[in-house]
């Protein structure tokens, strides 16, 4: 069996007396798309701070392709090879979608984000861009402010620029979050044709999506990962459908 790409061991973090993030443990191999749930307040978000970089864990340890990260900030996790989505989209709006990609592939390279005009311009950056952006079905927006794309194009293009950074895994927080059925459909149909590819790991609050898309989810309820298997498995589990999927289950 191959060895995961990312592993947290025992993470654990606190906001004075409030412990958001209690003993975390999981593993994400290769190709596999994993997907963490829980119900609002349960530390999704703390936790994907922690493994992208933004926030320092109080204990435990991260790993990446082999490597203790805990240490490294966002960028140089980045740079590793960890890419990630955010909840509140970040794209630059007055740049096309083509331009936010070759900024990312611009920060790949190490080379300073200011010069919007060089990436626009540098077909060394373009090249790679176009590739992000046909891999996401974004080819024809190629030229459109960010700003002006709708709302599921927009998260496809958050995507894009994770894929611009040629990652091992790729971090998503909840890319399905505001989107409507049919944008909603076809992201799901753009991670379906990622699986395989890159580690995934998927915080996402559509049970729909998740059990359509995942091979292992895990549950987090009050900082605590209280079931983490098969998705049917899962959804089976009573104490999951008491904490948190009720009726769904």
């Amino acid at each position: 069996m191959a060895e995961p790409v990312l592993v947290l061991e025992a993470l654990s973090k606190s906001f004075g007396a409030l412990k958001v993030t209690d003993g975390v443990s999981l593993a994400v191999a290769p190709g596999e798309l994993h997907a963490l749930i829980g119900p609002n307040g349960a530390g999704k978000t703390t936790l994907v701070h922690q493994i992208s970089g933004m926030l320092t864990p109080d204990a435990g340890t991260i790993r990446f392709r082999g490597q203790d990260v805990t240490a490294f900030n966002a960028e140089k996790r980045a740079r590793h090879g960890l890419a990630r989505t955010f909840q509140i989209t970040s794209t630059i709006a007055s740049l096309s979608a083509l331009e936010n990609v070759a900024l990312g592939v611009q920060a790949k390279a190490g080379h300073p984000l200011s010069f919007f005009r060089n990436a626009a311009s540098d077909e060394r950056l373009n090249r790679p861009a176009r590739a992000a952006l046909d891999a996401v079905g974004l080819s024809e927006r190629a030229h459109v402010p960010a700003g002006s794309l709708s709302h599921g194009e927009k998260r496809a293009l958050e995507i894009a620029m994770a894929l611009a950074l040629e990652p091992a895994a790729i971090l998503l927080d909840e890319p399905l979050a505001g989107v409507g059925k049919e944008e909603g459909e076809r992201l799901i149909g753009l991670l379906k044709s990622l699986k395989g590819r890159y580690a995934m790991l998927l915080v996402e609050h559509d049970m729909e999506a998740v059990f359509a898309l995942a091979d292992t989810v895990s549950v987090l309820v009050y900082g605590r990962v209280i079931a983490s298997g098969d998705p049917a498995a899962v959804r089976a589990d009573p104490a999951v459908r008491e904490a948190y999927l009720g009726e769904e289950g």
